[in-house]
């Protein structure tokens, strides 16, 4: 998903997504489904889900489309990208939670 240089960054809000998804399936498995562990959550939210999503290239992208003169796009972003990232979060969290393990 190569960059255009003043469109939507694809590849960055896929994986921030994808990586949110992830963190809430973990964090969400883990609190509430498994024995509590003092390793698994911080390796897994922190580590995994950490490394793999990219909060900190979401900012400089969004600074520099805004300084390219594409600050709408910008705005939609980062907008676009906590208001997916909240639903996905939300939805994942639900499906976690109906799915009984026996």
């Amino acid at each position: 998903m190569p960059d255009t240089g003043g469109g939507w960054p694809w590849a960055t809000f896929v994986v921030n997504v994808g990586g949110t998804a992830l963190l809430a399936y973990f964090a969400t498995r883990l609190q509430e489904r498994l024995p509590p562990s003092t390793y698994r959550r911080p390796f897994v939210g922190t580590g995994v889900c950490g490394a793999l999503t990219t909060f900190s290239t979401l900012q400089i992208e969004a600074i520099q489309l805004a300084r390219h003169g594409h600050a709408g796009v910008a705005v939609a972003y980062l907008v676009a990208t906590v208001l997916v990232g909240f639903a996905v979060m939300l939805v994942v969290t639900k499906l976690v939670r109906r799915t009984r393990v026996r």
